[in-house]
């Protein structure tokens, strides 16, 4: 759908301020970064994107492997999963509200900081080969490992850093390995970048600086060293994600704009760019998703270059791919994502959407970690597909490279229902009723699929159906037709509970054009 006059206004608003913005914010950089040059930001294969809006709203199809998908898998796996505390966030609590904690179990912060947990992670029991044979058996149709965290530390091997998994901790590509594995058990290999929020993320409010080893300038090239946060925050505008929500007028649209001022340097910002684009050559991924800390407006040319890049390459590749990111982050060119499935839309949306959520409490792993059940999963999971969505779900694996048994049964117990019940899943579009009471829909082919969550295997009726053009029902769980009447209040089915364990069964309605 064409960009709309407000979105457009602002959009230009900040490319247009971009240069003033940078110059305000280059002599304050106290970051290490390395030198990035006007050649290499500006470099693109060719194609037909150009670094602009309008070009990407001209170009871009959300990729219909991805629409036929619906069901994918995250991965939040790195430094973190080694004290398994608090959540994926320890960098930063370890130096914060977790300070102590961190004292009481390793020692003071300057003399065992965020760094010394590298050798720890060792990955010894990492099998690639078995997590993606454990995603295929899940039903998944695509995987979005993390690349890199709020950390830094870069999960691939990077000419642009040593601070990666292939010189330090395990010393293997662990991304490199699982675009291997996840592609030849068929699936399509996407990477999560959220370099970009490293900026301020591990300051040390609760601690002085010289009591932790986050300014110690042989570790300049990891930490940064984090920049003190401002009222702008690295982790992204707080305003934008309000204003984007459910049909927000231009003046508070406007008004997240004008809070949009990025807080990074223009150096880190370049070497940002230039790293993800690194990432796009060596692994070619499907999908490139980013978090919240790339919302700001002012990053638009930073965005615009990267995507030009990215769609240019994967144009040159032959290959279907899309950018994946958060509220109006980028204005077109991208799937929306919503993190979490409570803030997922219940109607269809205007743009194809995705939303993540965890398999447990917290995204990375942790001691206790307190997971989802299988049937809550899947009934989110139906609830997405009738309103035009996928569901990525987030596995956590522990820092010595194994998914924990509960996890797997998790995923196994869905790729079972899927294996039933998937044919009325992938390949769907929504019908134009999503949801009926406890009935979601979606149709292909000539068929409409029915879902009834919770069924108590009694009969009930589908009234957004016109049963005179319905000719036959039958169950998925079983093949078999089904006991119907046509009424004028729509299509009453009477059937038989196929299996009273499962959490959502769905029935096959054949129509008529």
């Amino acid at each position: 759908m064409p960009l709309a006059a407000g979105h457009q206004q602002m959009a230009d608003l900040w490319i247009c301020k971009a240069t003033e913005a940078g110059l305000l914010l280059s002599g304050r950089d106290n970051r290490v970064t390395i030198p990035v040059s006007r050649q290499q930001l500006e470099q693109s294969p060719e194609g037909p994107f150009e670094a602009t809006w309008k070009s990407l709203e001209q170009n871009y199809r959300t990729p219909e492997w991805f629409k036929d998908a619906k069901f994918g898998i995250f991965i939040h796996w790195g430094l973190y999963s080694v004290p398994a505390a608090g959540s994926e966030w320890y960098p930063k609590h370890m130096y914060n509200a977790m300070s102590r904690d961190h004292q009481q179990r390793w020692g003071k912060q300057s003399q065992f900081g965020y760094k010394d947990f590298i050798p720890m992670f060792k990955a010894e029991k990492f099998d690639a080969k078995a997590w993606a044979e454990l995603f295929r058996k899940a039903g998944a149709r695509y995987v979005i490992p993390t690349a890199e965290h709020h950390d830094g530390f870069a999960m691939y091997d990077s000419r642009l850093t040593r601070w990666n998994a292939k010189q330090m901790g395990p010393k293997r590509d662990v991304i490199g390995e699982l675009a291997e594995a996840v592609r030849g058990e068929g699936m399509k290999f996407g990477v999560s970048n959220h370099r970009i929020e490293n900026w301020d993320f591990m300051y040390p409010d609760k601690l002085s600086k010289d009591s932790t080893d986050l300014f110690l300038p042989e570790y300049a090239e990891f930490y940064g060293p984090p920049q003190h946060p401002t009222q702008q925050s690295g982790m992204g505008p707080k305003a934008m994600p309000a204003a984007v929500r459910g049909g927000a007028t231009e003046a508070v649209i406007n008004e997240a704009a004008e809070e949009g001022r990025h807080p990074q340097s223009d150096a880190f910002l370049n070497e940002w760019q230039l790293r993800t684009m690194e990432i796009i050559d060596k692994y070619q991924p499907d999908l490139l998703y980013f978090d919240n800390g790339i919302n700001y407006r002012s990053l638009d040319p930073w965005k615009l270059r990267l995507a030009r890049y990215y769609y240019n390459s994967a144009y040159q590749w032959h290959k279907e791919v899309s950018i994946q990111s958060k509220s109006q982050a980028y204005l077109a060119g991208s799937i929306i994502d919503f993190e979490r499935e409570s803030r997922a839309p219940r109607k269809p949306y205007g743009r194809y959407w995705q939303v993540d959520d965890p398999i447990g409490n917290k995204f990375g792993y942790i001691e206790g970690l307190k997971l989802q059940n299988a049937d809550g999963i899947i009934r989110n999971l139906v609830d997405n597909v009738a309103c035009g969505g996928n569901l990525c779900l987030n596995v956590s694996p522990k820092s010595d490279g194994t998914i924990p048994e509960d996890q797997q049964q998790v995923l196994l117990k869905i790729g079972e229902w899927l294996q039933t019940y998937g044919e009325g899943i992938y390949g769907t579009r929504p019908y134009k009723t999503a949801i009926e009471g406890n009935i979601r829909l979606t149709c292909k082919d000539g068929f409409i699929y029915a879902f009834v969550l919770r069924w108590d295997g009694k009969p009930f009726t589908i009234q957004c159906l016109d049963s005179s053009k319905v000719k036959a029902v039958t169950c998925l769980a079983d093949g078999r037709k089904v006991r119907i009447k046509k009424q004028a209040d729509g299509l009453r089915i009477e059937a038989t509970m196929p299996n009273a364990t499962d959490p959502v069964v769905c029935f096959k309605v054949k129509v008529r054009p």
